[in-house]
């Protein structure tokens, strides 16, 4: 009995090792990808250790009752997987060993985990199906068992793989009451735990169809004036995922940036058109099939080529002759151009300008509307003109002098016994003096009275000039002209005269050597004075 325990330790041992470098090695694979067949079929060398001790035939009575059955190395084993997607799939096996010891087979089924790799794939599967253990001198035993375990299948070819190992663990429960006796019960009913090792070929049959590297290219956006920047992307299939991949780009137009999958265009300074772009797409490590290209087109338009638009003003837009005014435009580009304004020009007066202003010089320009017009171009070239009008006036006419007082007439006093009377004579002077009166309301008399020294009467200048202001405001003629619109006053001229002034409205008069009369004083004399009657004595 201990070499049962022995040998089944060392199964155990071995099945341990073996799976524990297997799943070290899928850990790091599973995440690979490779083209899946459909269906795999393995075909190879088996060599097993049965693992278990069974009676011994009875033939020869002289030998032991128990028999420890030693490794087969003589074998062969097959396997059918279908492959559900790339790592389950659903494998049948049958495996036989065989000396002179006994003849084990399986056959079995059940899941089989796959892991790809690009250089290996790694496997774990777990069978359950029949297990048949027959040798001479002993009754064939047929028992359920089951196979754990898992193997490295080398890729050689897409159609090939070399099974480096396969490593599992058998174990089986079998019958053989018929060959011992009583007293080894636990001989009749051994369990097999064994272990198999297998290496050969893996057919691979039912790829789907291969897909030829391609590659598709976008533009975004596909439309764009000069000077902006285009985006492409390039898109790769039927390549291997795990092969880094080589990008290249090229443009008929512009300047072309690319960094891997993407690629900035540069269209400053392109001529407006339709252009290329193409990317080139390869796979270094692949000789034959192992790239593409493709291409997307974009347009560039050019900047549209709008003139300039412009507007002028003046200010002043109404001067005299001989007046500046100041002309300003303003100019601008719709397609945001550089512009300058020039060319200035006038239909009258002088203009001189820099710049969006100019002066205009109205001197010798005549009356009327004076067109000013400058030129405003861009830097392409294109231009346009605007105008502006300043209204030129005439000069007005020189302002009247100041109103001032004028001597309109004068009145003689030849009469030597009463010196002082206004005679017909100069009553038909002030007459006019009153019609002058009468037809300018808002004008003033000034009435100057005037004595020759020889004459000794007092104050007989003032009285002259009194008396001629009782006729107009009073006198026979009645032409009742306003006294307060009549000033008297007394001058030195020596002479037997009254000089009457005319002073217009904001006119003031303003003779020198003349004295206002102090009225008063002095009363006016008149011409006819009544007799005064006696009185009546008392009766």
């Amino acid at each position: 009995m201990a070499l049962y325990s022995e040998g089944s330790r060392r199964v155990r041992i071995v099945i341990l090792v073996a799976f524990s470098a297997m799943l070290l090695m899928s850990a790091v694979a599973m995440a690979q990808d490779q083209p899946v067949p459909k269906v795999d079929v393995f075909t190879g060398y088996q060599w097993l250790g049965p693992g278990a001790t069974i009676p011994a035939p009875r033939s020869n009575p002289l030998r032991p009752l128990a028999l420890k059955l030693p490794d087969i190395p003589q074998g062969a084993g097959a396997a059918l997987t279908y492959n559900f997607d790339p790592h389950f799939g659903l494998e049948v096996d049958y495996g036989s060993n065989f000396n002179k010891f006994g003849v084990e087979s399986t056959i079995s089924a059940g899941p089989r985990l796959m892991f790809r790799s690009e250089g290996a794939n790694f496997f774990v599967h777990t069978l359950v199906g029949y297990n048949r253990f027959s040798r001479e001198g002993l009754n064939a035993s047929n028992g359920v068992g089951a196979v754990l375990g898992g193997g490295i299948d080398l890729n050689v070819w897409k159609y090939l793989s070399l099974r480096i190992f396969e490593a599992d663990y058998v174990v089986a429960r079998h019958h053989f009451s018929d060959n011992a006796g009583p007293q080894f019960s636990d001989l009749r009913r051994p369990v097999f735990n064994g272990a198999r090792l297998r290496t050969g070929l893996v057919w691979n049959f039912g790829f789907p169809p291969s897909t030829p590297p391609a590659a598709s290219c976008s533009v975004q956006p596909s439309e764009v004036m000069v000077g902006e920047p285009v985006m492409a992307t390039v898109n790769a299939t039927g390549f291997n995922p795990k092969h880094a991949l080589t990008y290249s780009w090229s443009t008929t137009g512009g300047k072309v940036t690319g960094k891997d999958t993407t690629a900035q265009i540069d269209t400053n300074g392109v001529a407006g058109g339709s252009y290329t772009v193409t990317a080139h797409v390869s796979d270094p490590k692949i000789k034959k099939n192992g790239e593409a290209s493709c291409t997307a087109n974009f347009t560039v338009k050019e900047p549209p080529k709008n003139p300039p638009t412009m507007s002028c003003t003046a200010s002043p837009a109404s001067v005299q002759v001989g007046g500046t005014s100041t002309i300003t435009c303003d100019c601008k580009s719709p397609d945001n151009v550089s512009v300058n304004v020039s060319s200035w020009t006038a239909s009258g007066g002088a203009v001189t300008g820099t710049g969006n202003a100019a002066t205009l010089d109205t001197t010798g320009a005549q009356p009327g509307t004076v067109t000013v017009s400058a030129t405003c171009t861009d830097a392409r070239g294109l231009n346009t003109t605007s105008t502006a009008q300043v209204a030129v006036e005439a000069p007005p006419p020189p302002p009247a002098p100041p109103a001032q007082a004028s001597k309109l007439s004068s009145c003689d006093y030849p009469n030597p016994a009463k010196p002082w009377r206004v005679d017909n004579t100069c009553k038909a002077v002030l007459d006019d003096v009153a019609q002058r009166l009468q037809h300018e309301p808002d004008a003033k008399m000034v009435i100057v009275g005037n004595a020759d020294p020889k004459e000794k009467r007092k104050n007989l200048a003032a009285e002259r000039a009194v008396n001629a202001k009782a006729y107009l405001s009073g006198g026979e003629a009645k032409q009742g002209i306003d006294a307060s619109r009549i000033e008297t006053r007394t001058g030195s001229g020596g002479t037997k005269t009254a000089d009457f002034w005319v002073v217009p409205a904001g006119a003031s008069f303003t003779e020198p050597d003349t004295t206002p009369v102090d009225e008063s004083k002095v009363k006016p004399i008149p011409d006819h004075p009544a007799i005064k009657k006696p009185a009546k004595k008392a009766q």
